[in-house]
């Protein structure tokens, strides 16, 4: 598999997922509303923008694109029985994220934690 230009040979099964770090930031965003329960395109779009407080806005064809990539990962599913329709009959697809999209976003946020430590007792340190 690809991950960002390098090749990775780690199963879905692998207990190693800092070979996927970092994520990017539209991914993290994603794979962070799928925490609490399957949420469908359209929600995770309004989510990501809400946490961010409006910061991150993804096109649908980012988000789609994430999300096809993150199925191919493993990282997340279509989550069952929510194929239901939108007001206009077109199909609603809910999207979950699995056990290794869990192992790879808790890496990320454990990551991302120990940066924020030495970045703050860096700037601490430093006379204003």
């Amino acid at each position: 598999m690809r991950h960002r230009g390098r090749l990775s040979f780690v199963s879905r099964s692998s207990p190693d997922v800092h070979v996927y770090l970092p994520l990017t930031e539209a991914t993290l965003m994603i794979m962070l509303t799928l925490v609490s329960q399957p949420k469908h395109g359209y929600a995770i779009m309004k989510e990501v923008e809400h946490l961010s407080e409006s910061r991150v806005r993804l096109s649908t064809g980012t988000l789609y694109g994430v999300l096809k990539r993150l199925l191919e990962l493993g990282w997340i599913s279509r989550a069952e029985d929510t194929h239901l329709a939108d007001d206009a009959g077109r199909p609603r697809i809910a999207y979950a994220l699995t056990d290794l999209g869990r192992r790879v976003l808790d890496a990320e946020v454990a990551r991302l934690r120990s940066l924020l430590t030495v970045a703050q007792q860096h700037v601490s340190r430093q006379p204003v």
